[in-house]
């Protein structure tokens, strides 16, 4: 797998602590594809590191947090921050974008989000003239999986790249749009590129919490229930009978980091182009997955009852909340993961009940892509699900 001055490559990740980046510097710090691939890692946090960051310990890291992306003072400002407390900016090579701002409205939200990507990369592209690549993640909205029943491509899977984009009024609440176009136009004429990666639901390990890690709601929900209710209980599914057996890939967190380092630093397979991200190329469903999640925490999983669901993780951890107290105190666990403003039982519901149609990707692009230069590689539930309650173990946030 080859980019010209191997050694001199300059990693440097936005929301280096969130789902998708904490991997990427990872999958590097490992030697992914080869311990000479990148000479120097910056990780960039909005918050400063947990203690429990799980990262090897290697030379190549800087780890800064406190940059302001939405500096009030505009662009010269943030670019005079980067350079005063980034050591190396002038020497970056590859910029991996995972900063990201919800709001409600959506006008909001393209606003917001399309400026910072602006501005992150405008910032390394006056500060270092080495830069060559750019990349963004976005996902499944893409091809309107947001639109629930109204889910334009049901008759088009599995989904694939050349699909159009989603119709009215979802194509002009889509900032991933926003985002993709801003970042074609500006790399015209540079001496940089770009490519954008669509996983579906990233499994994976967060250091810090975060709402969106649904690993981490189900983590601490069957630690909890496996503590309440014993050593082989039955535990049904929080979904429905219509969720229960529809088909989508599963996106870990590791998958999508290697794949996304393929693409920085093979360009004449990714540059300009968009990529679904996933496992595997066989789709997989809850009534496969939710037997071998449960069977993590000595649970047995089953179906969820007739017309109804299981218990809702949010729920039954707010019902047990003294009981989780006291398993952190007995193992000695990282507080504040349950019962606070950072835990939200919304986006698993979401994920597990909502989504009760099929949203399978087609990975034949990923998969080209990846062949040119490297080796494609896919896991399976097991290895993307327990991989990452083995790192929440690890780090003492879960027993």
């Amino acid at each position: 797998m080859g980019s010209t001055g191997q050694t001199k490559n300059h990693a440097l990740i936005y929301g280096a602590t969130g789902i998708q980046g904490w991997a990427i510097v990872n999958e590097i710090l490992k030697g992914y594809p080869s311990p000479d691939s990148f000479s120097k890692v910056t990780a960039l946090a909005n918050r400063p590191p947990s203690e429990n960051m799980l990262w090897p310990k290697n030379d190549k890291l800087q780890v800064i947090s406190g940059i302001d992306l939405q500096n009030k003072d505009g662009q010269e400002a943030l670019e005079k921050q980067m350079r005063e407390k980034v050591p190396g900016i002038e020497t970056v090579t590859h910029v991996f974008f995972f900063a990201y701002i919800f709001k409600e409205d959506p006008t909001e939200e393209i606003g917001i989000n399309v400026q910072l990507l602006e501005r992150a990369t405008l910032a390394v592209e006056h500060l270092s003239p080495a830069l060559q690549f750019v990349l963004l993640p976005t996902g499944t909205k893409a091809y309107g999986v947001q639109a629930l029943a109204e889910f334009p491509f049901a008759d088009k899977l599995p989904l694939s790249e050349d699909l159009p984009r989603i119709p009215e009024p979802y194509r002009s609440q889509n900032f991933y749009y926003n985002q993709v176009d801003w970042l074609e136009s500006q790399a015209k004429s540079k001496s940089w590129t770009w490519c954008e990666l669509r996983p579906d639901v990233v499994i994976g390990f967060v250091p810090n919490n975060n709402f969106y890690c649904l690993a981490q709601t189900l983590a601490t929900y069957l630690a909890c229930y496996r503590e309440v209710e014993g050593e082989g209980a039955e535990v049904a599914f929080p979904g429905t009978e219509q969720s229960w057996p529809i088909l989508s890939n599963d996106s870990s967190q590791d998958i999508v980091a290697r794949f996304a380092i393929h693409c920085v630093l093979n360009p004449q397979a990714s540059g300009g182009r968009s990529l679904n991200t996933s496992d595997n190329s066989q789709p997989s469903s809850w009534s496969k997955k939710w037997p071998v999640i449960c069977e993590f925490f000595g649970l047995k999983g089953t179906a969820p009852p007739a017309g109804g669901s299981g218990p809702q993780p949010g729920q039954y951890l707010t019902e047990h909340l003294e009981q989780w107290k006291a398993l952190e105190k007995k193992h000695g666990l990282a507080t504040g993961r349950v019962g606070n403003d950072r835990s939200f039982a919304g986006f698993q519901y979401f994920i597990m009940t909502m989504f009760n149609f099929d949203r399978q990707l087609d990975l034949t692009n990923m998969h080209a892509a990846w062949s040119d230069g490297g080796k494609v590689q896919e896991v399976d539930s097991k290895t993307a699900w327990w991989t990452a309650f083995e790192r929440f173990r690890a780090a003492k946030i879960i027993p």
